[in-house]
């Protein structure tokens, strides 16, 4: 397993920290006045989502993370359980809980294709899934949106439109029912519009 020193512990790592598998989030190497420099980093528990902050010393090390991916394709939600299937084989069905998908639930429509995480934590006979990873990108219909108001569009006015996935983002006005749109999964923002 490789190890990181303490300023390799960088954004999007997985890293094993406390005996628990932690994703990176944010991380930034100072050195106050005359000591010696120290890298403050922001990890988010993929199994209980719970965000710590820390700080890592020069003398630290931490052990990377024995990350892998498997595409899984999403199915349905229903009463706030989230059910998938492996790609290959539909009747190899799972159920993952909703404190596992977090904000990513908001994105997914049935059929989608995602990547599930697993961590092997060289007990376990095969490795167990612990959180999903979406496309930075996806693209959702447009399934209720208000008619554009004649008025100020010049200075980039926005609506609030719902999506076919459930969720609801701010877009531009000349976005209408029936588009297809282009979401940032990451920052849960509208991109652009898909061509149809």
């Amino acid at each position: 397993m490789a190890m990181l020193e303490y300023n390799e512990i960088k954004e999007h790592k997985y890293i094993v920290f406390e005996g628990e598998p932690y994703e990176v989030l944010t991380s930034h190497v100072f050195r106050k006045q005359q000591r010696k420099p120290v890298n403050a980093a922001k990890l988010r528990s993929l199994l209980t989502g719970r965000i710590v902050e820390h700080s890592f010393h020069v003398s630290d090390k931490v052990e990377e993370a024995d990350m892998s991916k498997k595409e899984v394709k999403f199915l349905y939600k229903n009463k706030g359980e989230y059910w998938f299937s492996e790609m290959n084989d539909p009747s190899k069905r799972f159920e993952l809980p909703e404190a596992m998908i977090g904000d990513a639930g908001k994105w997914l429509k049935a059929n989608t294709p995602v990547d599930a995480l697993l961590f092997d934590d060289g007990e376990a006979d095969e490795p167990k899934i612990i959180g999903l990873k979406l496309p930075i990108k996806m693209d959702l219909k447009v399934t209720e949106a208000h008619p554009a108001t004649k008025g100020n569009t010049a200075q980039g006015a926005l609506k609030e439109v719902a999506l076919e996935s459930g969720a609801t983002i701010m877009v531009p006005m000349f976005i209408k029912e029936g588009d297809v749109i282009r979401v940032n999964t990451e920052t849960g923002e509208y991109t652009d519009r898909a061509s149809n």
